[in-house]
């Protein structure tokens, strides 16, 4: 049984490698200044970026969060590339992962989607969901779903892409 729990977390994790000509311009809202930017001004040009969709109910996204967290000073030795957060709370929990971002110390960007909009935009259902965006702006990795230990293989692909 865990074999093949295994096994299909590892197609899920696989990712479906794709190029979006774009990415999609919805609104969403930084939670530190409270204003609403469009998804696709968020991104560093010419930087790989790393993006984690998460709730606050999520118990799989915060610690696929938490352990991206603690390996990022080592990651960011290795690779220059950004990370970021976005919630898929609803609007009246948005001070609750205000709070939660500052009591887990984040010092990286954290959004909140409102209204799932970003989540239609980019057909996803369920958190936690993980996509790369190279540095052309364009979708290169996504997965849903969180096994300890598989933010490593992501590192993999981040390094890959930021030479």
């Amino acid at each position: 049984m865990k074999r093949i729990f295994a096994t299909l977390a590892g197609l899920m994790f696989a990712g479906i490698a794709f190029a979006q000509s774009e990415l999609p311009n919805t609104q969403v809202k930084d939670v530190n200044t409270g204003k609403k930017i469009a998804f696709n001004e968020t991104f560093e040009k010419g930087k790989v970026t790393l993006v984690s969709f998460w709730a606050t109910w999520c118990v799989p996204c915060k610690k696929e969060i938490k352990n991206i967290r603690e390996k990022m000073a080592g990651w960011k030795a290795e690779a220059d590339f950004n990370f970021q957060t976005v919630s898929v709370d609803e609007s009246r929990a948005e001070g609750l992962v205000r709070s939660y971002a500052k009591s887990q110390g984040w010092d990286f960007p954290y959004y909140i989607d409102p209204n799932s909009d970003l989540k239609r935009s980019l057909n996803f259902q369920t958190v936690p969901f993980t996509i790369i965006v190279d540095k052309t702006g364009k979708v290169v990795f996504m997965h849903t779903g969180y096994e300890e230990g598989s933010e490593n293989e992501v590192f993999a692909r981040i390094k890959e892409l930021a030479k």
